[in-house]
């Protein structure tokens, strides 16, 4: 069985599967249903993804818009990265606040992000990534936060980082906030 906390972010839910070792290795089960509808989500799955990050990559802060908004269940299968959510949900009482937690491959942690929030992560090591969607990849839906924006103030734990074209190009929260009137 695996142990389900809130974080401080009501809806956002870090998980500890159960780790099994001996000599031979360990054994975890990555991913149950149960887990997540005992605390009241309901999430129908429709696409895996998974990217390869070297050390000091950030990515983000992402998310998908209207119909094709995305609840996401992240984890590492190698490597660690600080992973990042700030919540955009219109009305939230934690509208604009942030969430980070290291996920790695000590403690096999997931992290479960409600539809309403942007998210991204940094690379601590070299790290493959991977997510459960709720929803399928729409490009016209897809937006973003400014990673770098000083309103969030995340701190990153990276010195140099690698970033996308696209990842510095996105609008602060407080454009967001303008532009969306007033989030998602």
């Amino acid at each position: 069985m695996a142990e389900v906390h809130q974080t401080p972010i009501p809806g956002v839910l870090e998980i500890f599967p159960k780790v099994f070792s001996d000599p031979r290795g360990y054994f975890f089960e990555s991913f149950r249903q149960d887990w997540l509808e005992k605390m009241g989500v309901q999430e129908n799955w429709v696409q895996d993804n998974q990217s390869l990050s070297q050390k000091g990559t950030v990515r983000g802060l992402h998310f998908q818009t209207g119909s094709y908004a995305q609840a996401k269940l992240v984890r590492v299968i190698s490597g660690k990265v600080l992973d990042v959510v700030v919540d955009l949900r219109k009305g939230s009482s934690t509208f604009g606040q942030s969430y980070a937690t290291e996920l790695d491959t000590v403690k096999n942690n997931l992290l479960y992000i409600p539809r309403g929030f942007a998210h991204g992560f940094s690379v601590l090591e070299d790290a493959i990534f991977v997510y459960k969607c709720s929803n399928y990849y729409h490009k016209a839906s897809e937006g973003g936060i400014l990673w770098s924006d000083p309103e969030l103030n995340i701190s990153w734990k990276v010195d140099q980082p690698i970033l996308s074209e696209k990842d510095q190009e996105w609008p602060t929260l407080a454009d967001f906030v303008l532009q969306s009137g007033g989030g998602l």
